[in-house]
């Protein structure tokens, strides 16, 4: 299983791109999962439905499951937040894992960055960045060796990707990683 993430502050284009390389990772016979970030108390579940009433009514986890699809609502009994490897744990076996947001996780990323954003860049301090997705090249605030990937180039981009899958190559005992249900007991 290889594993990149994306990071980059919101609005920076994170979520478009994702999109755009899952279907093209797709069209190259991959098999694409994404890990995602969000804020503190998002919900994909409805009030009135009954995966939203067994969760009110105090479960640990709802799994809803039918012919098409499954998904797991798990609720922290102590507020933390797992981290990326905890979750790439939770993964069945794919070729590829995107992971959009944890910017300040220790897995190989690729920083999306826009000058209109005006946000700081995070490729001068953190050494997990390894190539730089950007409209903007030439407002870089600082100069830099690594690769620089055009945001509105998709196809690049996963091409930049597929011609050194190795790298991106995910081996979870480096992490020691436990798995989510440990880090929640």
């Amino acid at each position: 299983m290889k594993v990149v993430g994306f990071s980059g502050y919101s609005g920076s284009g994170k979520t478009t791109l994702v999109e755009q390389l899952i279907q093209r990772l797709r069209a190259a016979g991959q098999r694409v999962s994404v890990v995602k970030h969000a804020h503190h108390d998002f919900d994909i579940d409805h009030a009135g439905k009954d995966s939203w009433r067994h969760r009110e009514a105090g479960a640990f986890e709802v799994v809803i499951a039918s012919s098409r699809r499954l998904a797991k609502i798990r609720e922290y009994e102590v507020q933390g937040a797992p981290t990326v490897h905890q979750l790439i744990a939770e993964l069945v076996e794919c070729d590829w894992v995107l992971v959009e947001g944890f910017k300040t996780s220790d897995i190989l990323k690729i920083e999306v960055w826009r000058a209109a954003a005006g946000k700081p860049a995070q490729y001068p301090n953190d050494p997990f960045v390894v190539a730089i997705c950007t409209d903007s090249a030439a407002a870089l605030p600082e100069p830099t060796g690594l690769p620089l990937l055009d945001l509105n180039d998709p196809d690049a981009i996963a091409h930049f990707l597929l011609g050194d899958t190795q790298r991106y190559e995910y081996d979870p005992i480096l992490y020691n990683a436990p798995t989510a249900a440990a880090h929640t007991r």
